[in-house]
Order: structure tokens, then sequence, then C-alpha cells
């Protein structure tokens, strides 16, 4: 039985903390494609420090990796509660889980064109 938002128990502001950043290692530990895009992330703060990015090219780089890992993430928990309502096959339930993993394919995309037009200029004039 659900309970609306009224009845809901209140978690204090603090737990509420606890388990977003359980949520971000569970995640961390257990999804591979969380692990890619944090990977990559490393990679490419790495170059923003190399190539000495200005703060406008930093701010459009950690709203691309925020938003990547948070879409991963949202698709994953997408994922995982469509998989606990139901085994079977249902058209609705892949529709469900291909729209989520479309979302984090366009973020993913627009993320790499940014990734272009902020890195490919500084790397055409280092190797000139």
């Amino acid at each position: 039985m659900a309970l609306d938002a009224d009845n809901r128990r209140k978690h204090p502001l603090a737990s509420s903390f606890k388990f977003g950043f359980e949520g971000i290692a569970t995640a961390a530990a257990r999804e591979r494609n969380v692990q890619i895009h944090a990977a990559i992330s490393v990679i490419v703060i790495i170059s923003g420090f190399f190539f000495s990015i200005n703060k406008f090219e930093w701010i459009a780089i950690i709203l691309c990796i925020g938003g990547m890992i948070s879409m991963e993430m949202m698709n994953t928990a997408i994922e995982r509660t469509v998989d606990m309502y139901t085994e079977e096959f249902h058209p609705l339930a892949k529709q469900a889980k291909d729209i989520a993993a479309g979302a984090v394919l366009v973020f993913a995309i627009a993320s790499v064109i940014i990734g272009m037009i902020i890195f490919l200029p500084k790397i055409s004039a280092w190797l000139s």
C-alpha cells in the first residue's frame, strides 16, 4: 500500500545526505558505466588542468561530468525499478528502459561535443 506525501515518515536532513552518498557509493561500486564515466572524467579533469581551461570551460566540464554521472544513475534506478516490478517481458518495460538509456546517450553525445569544442582547439595548438 502506497503512502501519500502527508503520511510518509520524515527523515532528518542528515539522513537524506547519507542516503544520497550511499546511492553514489553503490553506483560507483556496482555499475560498470558509472565507473567508465568516472574514469573518463578523471582524464578530462587532468586535461583541463594541463590545457589551463578557463572558468567558463570548467563550468561546462563540471556540468557535463555531473550531468552524465547523474543521468547514468537515474538510468540505473529506472532499470532496477522496472526489473523489480516484472521479470517477464513487457513492451512498456522495454520502452521505459530503452528511453532511459536513450536519455543517457543523448547527454553523452552532447558532452562529447562540448568536450570537442573545448579541447580540440587546445590540442591542435599544442601539437603545432
